[in-house]
């Protein structure tokens, strides 16, 4: 039995007194807001652990939108059943598939798109790099939606407007209207993606944060991997044109699985609650008007490329990031040259080799959850045994990179020199796998890193800086691989990347060795570990 005062308005909570009794009730006083003395407060706690009889007992919970009414608040998603968890990690991780499947499922009709606006193959790539320039600026138009109106609503918004841009990109009469309507596919797009790892953020603690992170990070490099092998045999079969399509059938299923997600985001479910009960809602924090501008801009555009050049950590993962992702991007062109030109697939064929990918994707996540819960956890659990509260350094975070950053050299000379015509097709293939595997690892484990490291605003604009890096190179490379592929050929070309890559390996072992010292000589405040 509950009773509950309802002239709330301007107050900063509720009290609400729930009994239980064996006799007839008694009659429970209720005070809130400014009526309420220090006299009346103490006698609330007083009738908070002292039952009025030997067969009555009262409990008085105090409901605010100030913060979370305590620990095991229902409302906050921390708390929220694992299965209710697992299905809002769910949404964001479908959308980013969708939204890095329109990136490479467009390549498999370059060449009809040169045919139909006699273009060359390097302009016609375009309809690649400006997605990839979207997916990089997004972020700017999902912060300030994500913190006015939540993350429910970037979700709502941002597919319906992908799916009309994706729509305008295939309807296109000419190539202006095909490059234009890509970008805008890809600018509002993107914002799933930003606003995923804030999701699994307000979904996740950090000790389980690795899983939900790896699983969601899984969706958009497999939509990458996928891209070629829909799309090879939607061009084979239809044309160009039909590159398109597939992202507008899934669309419509996507949208309404995801009209059942509730709001993740603190701000927003306390908002809404004091909007509810007429109750203070909670006090605004950040700047307002032009100064909120002026902060997200900082945040998402300054700062992250003030940090790229000033934080060695921030730096030195976004270049190994960024060359990674330019290898995959850049292999959009070379598998065609090895899959076609080599072994003579046809279209829709060439696209299977991609399958390889998404297996070193998969093993990756196996990876990270392995290293995560033999290392990570037995450090956070000792952490609360010595006092600590649970701060592990977040060097314990770097494992599966270590390990990762042997795959992708690995990977590369091996595709370098099987992708002849004496050896089989499968070599070459099976070679995209320790690639994707080291490339996916050394992505998650940098993820965990910076935000362990910075916190989650600065670590926002340390992702930030990496998100940047890594799709704006991403972008330029596929423009010149076919130029490389063809002067140096197959096998010197991909071993320049595996040269690369070896002067990169070393990033995660000496940020592992020396990661506390370079931490303390950080311009930013950073985890004490």
């Amino acid at each position: 039995m509950s009773n509950v005062s309802l002239s709330t308005r301007g107050s900063t909570h509720v009290e609400q007194n729930v009994q239980t009794e064996a006799t007839r009730p008694r009659q429970v006083l209720l005070r809130s807001g400014p009526d309420c003395s220090e006299k009346d407060a103490e006698a609330a706690l007083v009738a908070m652990h002292e039952p009025s009889t030997e067969k009555e007992t009262s409990i008085r919970r105090t409901i605010t939108a100030q913060d979370w009414n305590g620990p095991e608040d229902p409302e906050n998603p921390l708390n929220w059943s694992t299965w209710l968890r697992v299905y809002h990690t769910s949404v964001p991780a479908l959308l980013g598939f969708l939204v890095t499947l329109g990136s490479s499922i467009y390549t498999p009709g370059v060449a009809d798109i040169m045919e139909q606006f006699s273009v060359s193959s390097t302009v016609a790539l375009l309809g690649l790099t400006v997605y990839l320039v979207g997916l990089a600026c997004g972020p700017v138009l999902a912060a300030p939606l994500s913190e006015t109106l939540g993350r429910k609503a970037v979700y709502i918004t941002s597919l319906p407007l992908l799916a009309a841009f994706t729509l305008g990109a295939g309807f296109s009469q000419n190539f202006a209207t095909l490059v234009v309507c890509r970008f805008f596919a890809g600018f509002f797009g993107s914002p799933t993606l930003a606003v995923g790892a804030g999701t699994n953020a307000d979904l996740w603690p950090p000790v389980d944060r690795a899983m939900a992170t790896v699983l969601f990070l899984l969706a958009p490099f497999a939509g990458p991997a996928l891209g070629p092998t829909i799309g090879g045999y939607a061009v084979q079969a239809k044309g160009w044109r039909w590159t398109q399509w597939p992202i507008l059938f899934a669309a419509g299923p996507a949208f309404l699985y995801s009209m059942f997600m509730k709001e993740t985001y603190k701000k927003i479910i306390l908002k809404n609650r004091a909007k509810r009960l007429g109750i203070s809602p909670p006090p605004k924090t950040g700047p307002t008007g032009f100064g909120a501008v002026r902060f997200m801009l900082v945040v998402l555009l300054i700062r992250p490329v003030s940090m790229m050049f000033t934080e060695p950590i921030v730096g030195f993962f976004s270049l190994y990031i960024a060359f990674n992702f330019s290898v995959l991007f850049g292999f959009f062109d070379a598998f065609p040259i090895v899959f076609e030109g080599v072994y003579g697939f046809d279209l829709g064929s060439a696209g299977l080799p991609w399958i390889a990918v998404l297996v070193g994707c998969i093993l990756a996540v196996v990876t990270v959850i392995l290293t995560d819960r033999v290392t990570f956890r037995k450090h956070h659990h000792r952490s609360h045994k010595e006092g600590r509260g649970g701060i592990v350094p977040p060097e314990h975070r770097l494992y599966a990179a270590m390990i990762g950053s042997l795959g992708l050299p690995i990977g590369l000379f091996w595709f370098a020199w099987t992708s002849r015509s004496d050896i089989h097709w499968i070599s070459p293939v099976l070679a995209a796998v320790p690639f994707a595997w080291g490339n996916l690892c050394v992505f998650a484990s940098a993820a965990l890193y910076l935000v362990d490291t910075y916190g989650p605003m600065t670590g926002a604009s340390a992702m930030a800086a990496n998100g940047l890096a890594r799709y704006l190179s991403g972008a330029a490379f596929p423009l010149f691989t076919i130029q490389m592929y063809e002067r140096l050929g197959i096998a010197w070309a991909t071993s320049l990347l595996g040269f690369i890559s070896i002067g990169l390996l070393p990033i995660p072992w000496v940020l592992f060795k020396y990661g506390p010292r370079i931490r303390a000589m950080s311009n930013y405040e950073t985890i004490k570990a």
